[in-house]
């Protein structure tokens, strides 16, 4: 018979069960109640526009931080100066800034009034409150979880096997594509899909920058926000739906990784 587990080890179980209690017990209460009425309240109208709206947006600023953020990881990969090591603290900024913070930023910069906001008013490119705001504020938070997933893939890339390739006669567009890229993938599309899921559930840099307009800037986070006031089954509803997408996400970026260290 098993001896009950002694002081020492039942302190640190009795502090696993409360952290754990703390974290499942909300979900397991969204799921629950949202689920008998998910139906439904996915079928309204406003709660179709969010989700489609922040499907979209999302997709589009996954491709934007995709294509300026692998040249810049692997930039940041190649290069271990003091200047490089600035850039490398400076690109993980947006992570530990407070959401009011980034979209107060966003808006001093590309507001009507923010700092280059008069120049893209004349070249007709309002930014603020309109739908590219959106996509602005989801680069913004998310770009750095790419990023750095993506510097650390690129900097375990054996160099060994680039210089072969380089002495074999191939060119750094060749290497790049059929060595580094390659090794390097699988922690790129993990960091990509938790990039992607940090897009999917912004809040506050994008109330702040974009609005809270339906149809044009309300996603699924900010339409929880409304729908919370008025209508609770919708609001239950999106939870539900975000918590399944960041459940993915998941068990996809563990899975992703998984392979990344057993390859």
């Amino acid at each position: 018979m098993p001896r009950a587990p002694s002081l020492p080890h039942a302190l640190p179980l009795v502090a696993a069960a409360a952290l754990l209690s703390l974290i499942v017990l909300p979900l397991a209460a969204i799921a629950v109640r949202g689920a008998p009425e998910f139906a439904a309240a996915v079928g309204a109208a406003e709660v179709r526009s969010a989700v489609a709206l922040t499907a979209w947006t999302s997709a589009i600023a996954l491709l934007v931080i995709l294509l300026i953020g692998t040249p810049t990881a692997w930039l940041v990969a190649r290069h271990r100066s003091r200047g490089w090591r600035i850039i490398d603290a400076l690109l993980d900024l947006p992570v530990v800034l407070p959401p009011s913070v980034a979209g107060l930023g966003l808006l001093m910069a590309f507001g009507r009034t923010g700092l280059i906001g008069p120049v893209l008013n004349t070249l007709g490119i309002p930014l603020a409150f309109s739908t590219a705001a959106v996509i602005i504020a989801q680069v913004f938070v998310a770009a750095p979880l790419y990023v750095r997933a993506a510097i650390v893939g690129f900097r375990s890339v054996d160099r060994d096997l680039e210089r072969v390739a380089m002495v074999e006669g191939a060119g750094a567009w060749q290497i790049f594509r059929f060595i580094t890229l390659p090794l390097a993938l699988p922690a790129l599309m993990a960091g990509a899909v938790t990039a992607w899921a940090r897009s999917l559930g912004e809040f506050g840099a994008t109330i702040l920058f974009a609005g809270n307009l339906v149809g044009r800037t309300q996603t699924m986070a900010l339409a929880i926000y409304t729908s919370f006031q008025s209508d609770l089954p919708a609001a239950l509803a999106l939870t539900l739906l975000l918590l399944l997408a960041s459940l993915t996400v998941l068990v996809t970026a563990r899975l992703l990784r998984t392979a990344d260290a057993s390859s």
